[in-house]
């Protein structure tokens, strides 16, 4: 079994998502494919307190409004209405009933947010709209690529980018931590020796990026 890695990314995405978790509100984790995003959420999911919070992940951005709406509300563990103001209500009475009754805060986290269509992301703003933007009785965490900027960057999504409370880029291995991964994996091998030279390993960096990413989140998963 592989040892699991951290690199100071996945350090600091821990240390974002557990402020956002305790602070509230809305928050975006943008990176290329293979940077972690999708570790990161699910080692948050997996280590939230039940009692305290109640994780719902969505990954189908590409629904129409009312398909995106009905699928939020099951993950609500609600029987979805019909009618989308119907289930508009539905979605928002529930996060208050899980918040301000059972005192459980709803975190709902939307994985591939740079697919959302701009209707949907406008909605967005609508749904997670509280006594007029006055409170907070939940968690709302956007991940997608880095296309996702542009997107929000329209007019029409300016006031969904104005709520957004926390925002952090992932920027991939290190040169030191991607040289310690190809180390520890020659290690793993049986291989003691020093195979790499300081200028391969810069190479390895500098040209397969992606690939060392990738790579990291793959090990990871063992």
């Amino acid at each position: 079994m592989f040892r699991q890695l951290s690199s100071r990314d996945t350090k600091e995405l821990d240390s974002r998502l557990k402020y956002i978790l305790e602070n509230r509100g809305i928050c975006l984790i943008v990176g290329e494919p293979g940077s972690g995003k999708s570790i990161g959420l699910r080692r948050l999911t997996n280590n939230m307190n039940g009692s305290l919070y109640k994780p719902c992940y969505l990954q189908l951005t590409t629904l129409t409004i009312k398909d995106f709406y009905q699928a939020i509300a099951m993950l609500l563990c609600e029987i979805s209405k019909y009618r989308k103001v119907q289930l508009f209500n539905q979605i928002q009475n529930s996060i208050q009933n899980l918040y301000y009754e059972q005192r459980i805060t709803p975190v709902i986290i939307i994985d591939e947010i740079h697919m959302a269509s701009i209707s949907i992301l406008d909605d967005l703003r609508l749904l997670f709209n509280f006594k007029m933007d006055s409170a907070n009785p939940f968690v709302l965490i956007l991940s997608g690529q880095p296309q996702i900027r542009n997107k929000l960057a329209l007019n029409t999504c300016y006031p969904l980018r104005q709520r957004i409370t926390m925002r952090y880029s992932m920027q991939g291995l290190s040169l030191e931590e991607t040289a310690d991964y190809c180390t520890s994996r020659m290690k793993i091998t049986g291989c003691a020796d020093d195979i790499f030279t300081p200028a391969a390993l810069e190479a390895i960096h500098t040209i397969s990026g992606k690939l060392c990413k990738i790579l990291f989140i793959k090990m990871c998963q063992f």
